[in-house]
């Protein structure tokens, strides 16, 4: 990865700083009313990234009206907006905050950590819809011991700041031969791991169903649960009302006895994604339309 310049890494980091100081002035609810009508303008005024997002979501709903397409892209572009407000306030995000914003946070917390005292840990499989990260955010919060990864970002000090926005989560870089060792040896030792397993990944690998097409999705957070033994999650987190629910979608255990792990990871990779997809359809304006690597793109 190639590094910034000095002066480039300081100008970055200072208007990263100086806009988080004005979005930190907001009070929360107007900034989440700014980010939702910010939203509905650049989609329905400037047209940000229609022609393509539209086109995603006529491939998955061809009977939808296009009025309807148009109010859950809408919505999703308010979805990330909203959360990168939530992360630039992460940090005061105390206790307090999760028990008024966030649908029985501490009963999903508690229901995880069963999975936990089982002594193999636990995989977390959360999609890129509603704020992903306040699903990691909140269960940490409650307590639940959580590790994750995250690609390092070209400007260290924008890497630094990011990781300080996880609060209490664990972050590892992403890409580290390392980081393969210390997940293992976290799931090991009674952690939960969180990961998002939607992203297309570039070569070849699982190809799942999903959203009524395929998708080349990466077994490997199925290939942690297989090699440790632990049971994977399969969460959605969702905006409801100005609040945040956690939706445990399913369970899905590895096989101790099967006789290949890789076609095992497969398997459960293949039976993620089909519990997430069922989600998305009943949920579209959750999920991230806006995403650069297209789940359904095929792989060149």
């Amino acid at each position: 990865m190639a590094t910034k310049s000095a002066i480039a890494t300081t100008l970055e980091y200072g208007a990263l700083r100086l806009f988080c100081g004005i979005v930190r002035a907001i009070p929360y609810r107007v900034s989440m009313a700014v980010a939702s009508g910010m939203a509905s303008f650049a989609v329905g005024t400037l047209g940000f990234q229609r022609e393509r997002t539209m086109k995603r979501l006529r491939s998955v709903f061809p009977d939808k009206p296009e009025e309807v397409l148009v109010s859950i892209a809408k919505k999703s572009l308010a979805n990330v907006l909203q959360s990168a407000v939530e992360m630039i306030i992460a940090p005061k995000l105390d206790r307090k905050w999760m028990d008024s914003h966030i649908v029985n946070g501490k009963m999903y917390k508690d229901r995880l950590q069963q999975y936990v005292d089982e002594g193999n840990g636990v995989v977390i499989m959360v999609p890129h819809a509603g704020n992903w990260y306040m699903a990691a955010w909140s269960m940490a919060k409650y307590g639940l011991p959580l590790v994750s990864i995250a690609a390092k970002q070209r400007n260290e000090k924008i890497d630094a700041w990011m990781k300080r926005q996880y609060c209490d989560i664990e972050i590892l870089d992403r890409g580290s031969a390392r980081t393969l060792v210390d997940i293992k040896d976290r799931l090991k030792n009674g952690r939960a791991f969180a990961i998002l397993p939607d992203l297309r990944v570039p070569q070849r690998d699982v190809e799942a169903d999903f959203l009524g097409g395929k998708a080349n999705v990466s077994h490997a957070g199925a290939t942690f649960a297989v090699n440790c033994g632990s049971p994977i999650v399969v969460a959605m987190m969702s905006r409801e009302n100005g609040k945040h629910v956690f939706n445990h979608i399913g369970t899905l255990r590895p096989n101790p006895d099967a006789p290949d792990k890789k076609e095992e990871a497969a398997r459960l990779t293949k039976e993620a994604m089909a519990l997430i997809s069922k989600h998305v359809m009943e949920k579209p304006e959750q999920w991230f339309w806006y995403n650069k690597r297209w789940i359904l793109q095929p792989v060149d």
